[in-house]
C-alpha cells in the first residue's frame, strides 16, 4: 500500500489487481488495456496457441501462476535467472539498494562496480556504457560504428535478433547479399536499405557483400551464438573469420552477447571462443544476466571507439534510468555469485536435459536434432534436421516446427513451462538439480508422443 494514506483511501489500494482468479481472466482483462494482452509478443503464446500463464511468483527452478499452479521453469525470464529465481542474496542486495533510494539521476558507485566486474570477466570490453535494454545497447553500438567509420550500411545475418532497432528489423531480399526490405510495419524502406542481410554461417555471402558494398559497410553485427531462431551455433572458425574480414575491409565487428553474455560462461561466448583464439570484436553488447532479472544492459569494447560517446565524444547517448542503483545492485550480486561451480551445475543440468529430451523423442519415433551452444539448446524437428541439423535461418524454417505446439502443451499440462516457441532457447539455472530435472524427465514421454502424433497444418 502507498504511504500516502489519504490518496489510497480515495483511489483504492494500489498494490492489488483489478481482477482475481485465473490466467484466463487476467488475459481477458489484459487484452482490453494492453495491445495483444502482453508487453512482449512471445508472451502471447502466438506460435503455440492457448492462454498465456500469468505468473505470480518464482523461486529457484519454479514459477507459480495466478491460478496457484507451480511449474518447473525452463524459460528463466529468457536468460537472466542464471542462479535461479529470487536468489536470497540477490533479493537482499536489491532490498538494501531500494531502501537507499530507487534512483538518483546521478552517478553511483554500484554502477562503477558492475562495470569493473564486466571488464574483469571480458577484457575485450575496455570501456563499458550501461543502458537499460539490449535494444538500446545494439542501437548505441551501431551509432558508434557509423560515427567511427563514416559509413552508413550494416550487415546482419538472417535469423539473428538484435532488439527492435528499426534498421535491424529487416528481412533478406531475394539475393545472397541484397539490400533488405522492412521486416516490421513502421520501418521505412530507406532505413531498411541501410541493412544488408546475409545467411548465417555463410562466409561466401559475407565476402560477396563486402565485394559489392565494402566501402559503405560500417559494421557486421552478429549474435555470438544465435539463440533467437532456436539455437544455431556458429560453425568452427566462423566468428574468427568475421573478425578477419571486418578488419580487412575497415568495418567494425559487433558481437551481440545479450543472450550468451555471462550465461554460457563467465565471459560469455567470447570467453569460450575469442579469448582462446586471441581475437576480439570491436564492440560487444550485453543484457539479461548482467541485470540479474532487472533492466540492465551494456555496450562495451575498444577504448578508442567507446570514447566517442558523449560527454567525451560526438556520439550522443543518454538514459535517465541507465545504471539505476537498484538494477545494478541485482546485476552485481548475480555476477559475484556466478562462480565456476554455478556454471558447472548449469552446464551439467543442460547436458542431462538435452540427453533426456532426445531420448524421449527417439523412443517416440520423432526425427529431430538437439542444437546447443554452451548451456543453451533447442529442438529442430524433421528428417532433414535429424540428418543435417540447421545451420541457418532457412534450415530452421524448413523444419517441422509445427510439432512443437503439442509438445509444449503436453509439458505444460504436466507442470513444466518450456519456452512458448520452437524458435527460442531453453534456459536452465543452478537451481535445476536432479530432483527438479526428474520432474521434467517424467513429463517428456507424453510430450514426445504428442509431437509424434502432430499433423502438418493445411
Amino acid at each position: 500500500m502507498t504511504q500516502v494514506d489519504d490518496v489510497a483511501g480515495a483511489a483504492g489500494p494500489v498494490d492489488g489487481p483489478a481482477w482475481t482468479g485465473s490466467s484466463t481472466a487476467a488475459f481477458e482483462h489484459a487484452t482490453s488495456v494492453i495491445p495483444g494482452g502482453v508487453n512482449s509478443p512471445v508472451r502471447a503464446y502466438g506460435s503455440v496457441g492457448g492462454t498465456p500463464r500469468f505468473l505470480a511468483s518464482a523461486a529457484g527452478a519454479h514459477v507459480t501462476d495466478v491460478d496457484g499452479r507451480t511449474y518447473v521453469d525452463l524459460v528463466g525470464s529468457w536468460g537472466p535467472a542464471l542462479l535461479g529465481h529470487a536468489h536470497p542474496e540477490v533479493v537482499d542486495a536489491v532490498q538494501r539498494a531500494a531502501a537507499r533510494g530507487l534512483g538518483f539521476g546521478a552517478p553511483t558507485t554500484t554502477e562503477v562496480e558492475l562495470v569493473d566486474e564486466v571488464r574483469a570477466r571480458v577484457p575485450a570490453a575496455e570501456r563499458v556504457r550501461l543502458v537499460s535494454t539490449g535494444t538500446e545497447a545494439t542501437m548505441t553500438a551501431l551509432r558508434l560504428a557509423r560515427a567511427w567509420t563514416g559509413r552508413d550500411k550494416v550487415v546482419k545475418f538472417a535469423g539473428c535478433y538484435h532488439g527492435h532497432v528499426d534498421a535491424l528489423l529487416a528481412q533478406a531480399g531475394s539475393g545472397v547479399a541484397t539490400l533488405a526490405l522492412p521486416g516490421s510495419a513502421g520501418v521505412t524502406a530507406a532505413v531498411a536499405a541501410e541493412t544488408i542481410v546475409v545467411p548465417y554461417n555463410d562466409l561466401d555471402a559475407l565476402r560477396t557483400a563486402f565485394a559489392e558494398h565494402g566501402g559503405s559497410i560500417a559494421a557486421v553485427i552478429t549474435e555470438a551464438a544465435p539463440a533467437n531462431m532456436g539455437v544455431v551455433p556458429p560453425l568452427p572458425g566462423f566468428n574468427r573469420e568475421l573478425r578477419r574480414l571486418t578488419s580487412e575491409h575497415g568495418a567494425l565487428l559487433v558481437q551481440d552477447e545479450v543472450l550468451t553474455g555471462f550465461r554460457v560462461g563467465p565471459a560469455g561466448w567470447w570467453g569460450l571462443e575469442g579469448a582462446a583464439e586471441q581475437w576480439a570484436p570491436d564492440l560487444l553488447t550485453f543484457g539479461k544476466v548482467i541485470g540479474g532479472g532487472l533492466p540492465v544492459a551494456a555496450v562495451g569494447g575498444r577504448a578508442d571507439v567507446m570514447d566517442q560517446l558523449a560527454p567525451l565524444g560526438p556520439v550522443y547517448q543518454a538514459g535517465t534510468l541507465s545504471g539505476n542503483p537498484v538494477a545494478t545492485a541485482a546485476g552485481l550480486a548475480t555476477l559475484r555469485l556466478a562462480d565456476g561451480d554455478v556454471y558447472a551445475r548449469v552446464d551439467a543440468a543442460a547436458a542431462r536435459l538435452r540427453r533426456e529430451v532426445s531420448g524421449a523423442l527417439v523412443q517416440a519415433g520423432v526425427p529431430h536434432a538437439i542444437q546447443w551452444a554452451g548451456s543453451l539448446f533447442s529442438i529442430v524437428f524433421g528428417e532433414r534436421a535429424a540428418a543435417e541439423g540447421a545451420r541457418d535461418y532457412a534450415g530452421v524454417q524448413a523444419s517441422e516446427h509445427w510439432r512443437y505446439a503439442p509438445f509444449f502443451h503436453a509439458l505444460l499440462d504436466a507442470g513444466v513451462l518450456a519456452p512458448p516457441s520452437a524458435f527460442e532457447a531453453w534456459f536452465l539455472s543452478a537451481a535445476h538439480d536432479d530432483e527438479v530435472l526428474d520432474r521434467v524427465v517424467e513429463a517428456l514421454p507424453g510430450a514426445a508422443r504428442a509431437a509424434a502424433e502432430a499433423t502438418r497444418p493445411e
